[in-house]
């Protein structure tokens, strides 16, 4: 397998990977709410701004990889 193949599934693995996790953390942000923990879902909710950054981030690579 060529080095753009492997690269390729390896980005769309942590799209993927983020993507789940960003799942996870919204719904743990709103169970946090739910408990009255504003301040740890206010932490959690951070989190899922860095994932949406880092998620565009691999997007980008994998665009860039493809062109």
């Amino acid at each position: 397998m060529k080095f753009n193949e492997k690269a390729k599934i390896r980005l769309e693995h942590w799209i993927g990977h983020n993507e789940h996790h960003r799942e996870d953390y919204v719904q743990f942000a709103e169970e946090l709410e739910n408990e009255r923990k504003k301040a740890s879902a206010e932490h959690i909710r951070e989190m899922i701004t860095l994932t949406d950054k880092t998620t565009a981030c691999l997007k980008n690579a994998l665009k860039a990889l493809e062109s």
